[in-house]
């Protein structure tokens, strides 16, 4: 058998070691449905910190968003995404928004602007998240814009995915759409199982620095 010796220069070998490192650090964390929660620590719109951990005992939706996003603007201009925060957060659910685009990105707001959004749209976020950097939504794998996860009072990840069933950017889809968010509010509440644990996210990509 015969054995085949391949020669890589220095730059050649550096190189491949740049890509290794870029595949292992790039890779999204695995989350499971019923273990804990990846801890986090984030400044919101008005420059105060916020860590998962502050909110123990509490049920915690994180919703990922892009207000220059078709899909985002389908459940905002509806107001399906306002109702969705009033009746959580009136039942002391936490709710917080995340904005993950890198400065110069599509959706990228500094504190000032993201105030504005949550003023005009009449939105109701327990705080909104800037993560201009993307480590809150690299800890969390969040892919699209929204993409929502539920975080039960125990800590553990109850749910993640789709705002609903209805993969769409049509403002009609809303009114006869599966609103899983809304389900599995409704099971934690109850004390039952959380009946769609997963769904496949739907909406643009976020908006990462790279």
């Amino acid at each position: 058998m015969g054995v085949v010796l391949v020669a890589l220069s220095a730059a050649g070998i550096a190189s491949l070691n740049n890509l290794l490192k870029s595949d292992t650090t790039s890779a999204a964390p695995e989350l499971k449905i019923g273990a804990p929660a990846p801890n986090f620590t984030a400044t919101d719109s008005n420059g105060k910190k916020h860590s998962l951990s502050d909110f123990k005992g509490k049920t915690v939706v994180l919703e990922w968003t892009n207000h220059e996003c078709p899909f985002v603007k389908k459940h905002y201009e509806t107001n399906n995404m306002q109702k969705l925060q009033k009746s959580a957060t009136s039942q002391g659910v936490i709710w917080l928004s995340v904005v993950s685009s890198a400065p110069g990105k599509q959706g990228f707001v500094n504190g000032a602007k993201a105030n504005e959004l949550t003023k005009s749209r009449n939105a109701s976020p327990t705080a909104v998240l800037l993560d201009p950097d993307g480590t809150l939504g690299k800890l969390y794998g969040a892919r699209t814009t929204p993409h929502m996860f539920v975080i039960a009072p125990n800590g553990n990840l109850a749910y993640m995915g789709a705002i609903d069933d209805k993969p769409t950017a049509n403002k009609d889809d809303v009114a006869t759409a599966k609103n899983y968010v809304a389900e599995a509010l409704s099971a934690i509440k109850a004390g039952k199982p959380v009946p769609t644990p997963t769904t496949q996210p739907y909406g643009c990509s976020v908006k990462y620095a790279n």
